[in-house]
């Protein structure tokens, strides 16, 4: 195999395994790491709080709960909120949409951010 080749077969092995790490989140951890978003974001009722309600968040468009004032960096960003997304936005929410209002800090490790999701997937319908 030539070195070019070789790059690109480990750089897609590596995106590979994060993504794949991402699908291993554990639901019930997940349910532990939400209670750090849960003074500002409802998960079932629809409620808005200082942050839009997080029900049905999975496959909506970033900026688009009704009742809720969004920033328009993340009207603006128009994004479908799935597991990728969801990543990269709670990875660092200033550098995914610069602008936006979430005051919450950057969620650092992997595994949380996977477990969150997996629980946000499983719950928040």
């Amino acid at each position: 195999m030539k070195p070019i080749a070789l790059i690109a077969a480990a750089s897609f092995a590596i995106a590979g395994s994060a993504l794949a790490q991402q699908a291993s989140g554990d639901p019930a951890r997940g349910k532990t790491v939400y209670a750090r978003c849960a003074a500002c974001h409802d998960l079932n009722t629809g409620a808005t709080r200082l942050g839009p309600s997080l029900k049905g968040v999975v496959g909506r468009t970033s900026g688009t709960m009704p009742n809720f004032n969004y920033s328009q960096a993340l009207k603006d960003k128009a994004v479908v909120w799935n597991a990728q997304s969801l990543d990269a936005f709670l990875a660092g929410p200033a550098k995914f949409a610069p602008g936006n209002r979430m005051a919450f800090p950057p969620l650092a490790n992997a595994q949380d951010r996977a477990d969150l999701i997996e629980f946000l997937e499983q719950s928040a319908r």
